[in-house]
């Protein structure tokens, strides 16, 4: 393949491999601010009331399902990589690749059903 040959982004197989790397780099950015808001709970009562109070904000709730999203994308990107590593010699085949983001979707969905009811 010549290094300007575009046609391999089409493939299946590049979009789950940008998903894990994309997803993994967000995990990253998320993660510090996570825990920077759980280490202000533990400043008392008061200080976790207000972060509850925050955590009710609408746009809280979706970076909640962005974020589980994400982890089950980084998770299902990471079992694929596993299944390439140490599964048969034939290699990974387009559909665990839809099952994998069929999977990841499904959680996602399945976590913003719970944030409404």
């Amino acid at each position: 393949m010549r290094r300007n040959d575009h046609r391999a982004r089409a493939h299946a197989s590049w979009w789950a491999f940008w998903l894990h790397r994309v997803s993994g780099l967000l995990l990253a950015v998320f993660l510090p601010l996570h825990f920077t808001l759980l280490g202000q709970a533990l400043e008392g009562a008061a200080a976790l009331d207000g972060i509850l109070r925050f955590t009710d904000n609408p746009l809280v709730k979706a970076a909640e399902w962005g974020l589980v999203t994400l982890l089950a994308l980084h998770l299902t990107g990471g079992l694929r990589l596993l299944l390439i590593e140490f599964g048969s010699g034939d290699g990974l085949r387009k559909n665990w690749i839809a099952a994998g983001v069929g999977f990841a979707t499904a959680t996602g969905l399945a976590f913003a059903l719970a944030l409404v009811g």
